[in-house]
């Protein structure tokens, strides 16, 4: 099940980012399962990764390897697997992580610190090196400009469709491109980053600019997602700037502002995308927070509703139990709550007001808004004039079945 249509726009080629796929069969699936990024020379890379404390060996190796990458002038590789996430396999899996960057890096005569690796897939079980370093003579051969749907299909575990989006504006003058792709169904409330996303833009950028986008627009995006409240220890987030357009953005500059809303934009949508289809998803929910005194205040709140079991399954049956949010409303942790001055709304119906259900709300009203695919539940605090959200699923029996299926 899913939200929508899932249809995804034409992905546009970043110039100076060629991207390959291969199969290496992992998990016997019949699509690709690695995919390789190569980035030109000139590129900048900035990345946000899990805060998970049990994060995967490729994250800390991406991390570190980051690190280094503007020091030599040199192509660099991004190497993505999935089907295997490499977490919780100790020292194994650092030493599988890096013979993979080192099997890139002979490949491609360069270093295996100008390669980043990243997993996704089952924790606990050791990386099938042999399977992914024998393809990547495929993946590298099938480096393209235009591979970006078919990475995005590479790159999916229990994922019913791809998740990407491409935009394209003018700074001066010349056009601007940045596209994305990202996957993510379940174990998502990222809390840095997501599962995983690649995003890659043609203007020129430096690296500590770009680290400075990239955080604000995950934190505006993947940040305020969630489908079932865990965080992956895989999470992790790219941007890249190759460069190749000719338009160079700097900071404090109306170009620089005009690419943040443009960047935060894209990330926003293919978030989103995560959402639709968040395992066993049904309904795509909005729950926004009003008046709160703080961002932390609005967002405590907000996530209080949106990872509530109660709530989530009311949703999924379109049970107008409005008492549930009021539940969850109470038990956020806000110091000083006024339930007599606070308002809930589903949609423009509102269902809490005066410590209780609204004098004019029907129960009629109530559940014709819980049928919709889509729903708004708003939460006006009357504490401050702070306003932020979240995005969130259902709970269906079908998440159930996936999570309790997933390694069989």
């Amino acid at each position: 099940m899913a939200v929508g249509s899932g249809k995804v726009v034409a992905l546009a080629p970043i110039k100076g980012v060629r991207i390959g796929v291969a199969n290496a069969g992992i998990k016997q699936i019949t699509r690709a399962d690695v995919v390789l990024f190569e980035l030109s020379a000139d590129a900048a890379v900035a990345g946000v990764f899990t805060q998970n404390a049990f994060c995967a060996a490729p994250v800390h190796i991406a991390k570190a390897n980051l690190q280094t990458f503007d020091q030599v002038q040199a192509k660099r590789y991004l190497l993505v697997n999935t089907g295997n996430a490499n977490a919780g396999t100790g020292e194994q899996g650092m030493r599988d992580a890096k013979l993979c960057c080192q099997a890139v890096a002979d490949k491609v005569g360069s270093q295996a610190e100008r390669v980043l690796p990243f997993s996704t897939g089952v924790i606990g079980e050791l990386l099938p090196t042999a399977k992914i370093s024998g393809v990547l003579d495929e993946a590298i051969s099938s480096l393209e400009s235009d591979n970006w749907r078919a990475a995005a299909s590479g790159i999916l575990t229990t994922d019913t469709r791809i998740k990407g989006h491409s935009v394209s504006f003018d700074v001066d003058g010349k056009t601007v491109t940045i596209t994305g792709i990202s996957k993510g169904s379940g174990m998502i409330k990222p809390n840095m980053a997501t599962m995983l996303g690649f995003v890659a833009s043609d203007a020129d950028i430096s690296a500590s600019d770009l680290q400075q986008l990239l955080s604000q627009a995950s934190e505006q995006s993947f940040n305020r997602i969630t489908v079932d409240g865990d965080t992956s220890t895989n999470d992790a987030c790219m941007l890249v700037a190759s460069g190749e357009s000719g338009v160079k953005i700097d900071a404090d500059t109306a170009a620089y502002a005009l690419f943040q809303q443009q960047l935060n934009a894209l990330m926003l949508e293919i978030a989103l995308q995560i959402v639709r289809d968040g395992e066993g998803a049904t309904k795509l929910v909005k729950v926004a927070c009003e008046n709160a005194a703080s961002v932390e205040e609005a967002l405590a709140v907000a996530y209080t509703v949106a990872h509530s079991p109660l709530v989530k399954t009311a949703l999924f049956a379109s049970d107008a139990n409005w008492g549930r949010i009021l539940a969850a409303v109470g038990r956020s942790g806000l110091q000083g709550l006024n339930i007599d001055t606070l308002k809930i709304y589903l949609d423009e119906v509102c269902i809490v007001e005066n410590g209780g259900r609204a004098a004019d709300y029907t129960e009629e009203a109530g559940a014709a808004v819980m049928a919709q695919d889509e729903i708004l539940i708003r939460i006006d605090l009357q504490r401050g004039d702070i306003s932020d959200a979240v995005w969130t699923t259902d709970l269906s029996h079908e998440y159930v079945s996936i999570n309790a299926d997933y390694r069989s």
